[in-house]
């Protein structure tokens, strides 16, 4: 489609626009990433880098499960916790 054989500015034209916008950039992305393997693949400390890679990736692994699967006590637990730590601290003073 030239420029200006332009059609519709319609929903379904729309959706189309948007597809074919993600797969140019997906396609350039593509091809940025082999540029960059290919350049990887010729150094000579091509393993160091693994293993730095490798060691990223678990630290950020770690720090997606830990933002996701500890979660804070609730306020109001916490709330009932102090207060039953000082009415124990309370009832010993007697």
């Amino acid at each position: 489609m030239t420029h200006s054989a332009r059609r519709g500015d319609g929903p379904d034209d729309q959706a189309v626009l948007l597809a074919a916008g993600l797969a140019d950039l997906a396609v350039s992305t593509l091809g940025t990433a082999v540029g960059a393997v290919r350049g990887l693949l010729r150094r000579s400390d091509t393993a160091d880098l693994v293993r730095e890679a490798e060691q990223d990736l678990r630290a950020r692994g770690r720090l997606a499960l830990d933002r996701y699967t500890n979660v804070p006590p609730a306020h109001l637990e916490v709330l009932a916790r102090q207060v039953r730590a000082r009415r124990a601290a309370d009832a010993g003073d007697d």
